[in-house]
């Protein structure tokens, strides 16, 4: 099957709706949970005015702490408000933004930064003005590619032709790609769990502190769940 076949069938199931539970601002628009991200929309908007973050890195000290989930739902208040949004899937680990927004991972980010697609040939759009960028086949240089010349250049070719560009990535916890995708980025936004222990997040933020990186903030998780579960 052909990348342009592949990419026919992705939008097809895109268009019967088959998202995961947690893409809740699109499945739940009026839950709580789908305010609360509309809410860091806002912050995000208006907060910094006169120099706007538009390549934003969102990572966590440690794994499972719902930061592809906040990627993804706040790529998606952000096209809602007609702000034209990248989400890319810089987890070459472990990627799951596919998997949320429900399109195949055949093709992704790998495939760009080695070359083999351009950045339009392969994106999907799963809703009206917002593009995603997943993974793609798991590669065994994953460092070296997010270091190359060619990530860099991707990111500038981005920044101009979108609002703005959300990137998942690994947990800080164990390698070093958060920190690599940070020189890139314009803003980093921490994703925490509720019961993140305070040693994980000072460490996460010494090491974005040392590479210059810009903290806009920090989002929590799980502070407490309403009774649809979000």
């Amino acid at each position: 099957m052909t990348r342009f076949q592949l990419k026919k069938q992705a939008q097809e199931q895109n268009e019967t709706g088959n998202f995961s539970s947690s893409l809740v601002t699109v499945l739940d628009p009026s839950s709580t949970a789908s305010e609360a991200y509309r809410a860091l929309r806002t912050s995000l908007l208006y907060a910094v005015q006169d120099a706007p973050s538009k390549v934003i890195l969102i990572t966590s000290p440690g794994s499972a702490e719902g930061k592809s989930t906040t990627c993804a739902n706040l790529g998606v208040v952000l096209a809602q408000a007609d702000r034209k949004t990248l989400v890319i899937d810089g987890n070459l680990r472990n990627p799951s933004v596919h998997g949320i927004f429900g399109i195949d991972n055949f093709y992704g980010l790998v495939d760009i930064l080695s070359d083999r697609l351009t950045l339009s040939e392969a994106g999907e759009e799963p809703l009206s003005g917002l593009e995603v960028v997943s993974s793609g086949p798991t590669p065994s240089n994953q460092t070296e590619l997010l270091s190359s010349g060619r990530f860099a250049e991707l990111i500038d070719q981005a920044r101009q032709l979108f609002d703005y560009v959300l990137i998942d990535s690994p947990a800080m916890e164990s390698v070093s790609d958060p920190t690599i995708i940070a020189t890139q980025a314009d803003a980093v936004l921490l994703v925490l769990d509720s019961g993140t222990r305070q040693g994980p997040l000072l460490k996460a933020v010494r090491e974005l502190e040392a590479i210059g990186a810009n903290i806009l903030g920090t989002v929590m998780n799980n502070l407490g769940k309403t009774k649809n579960g979000h």
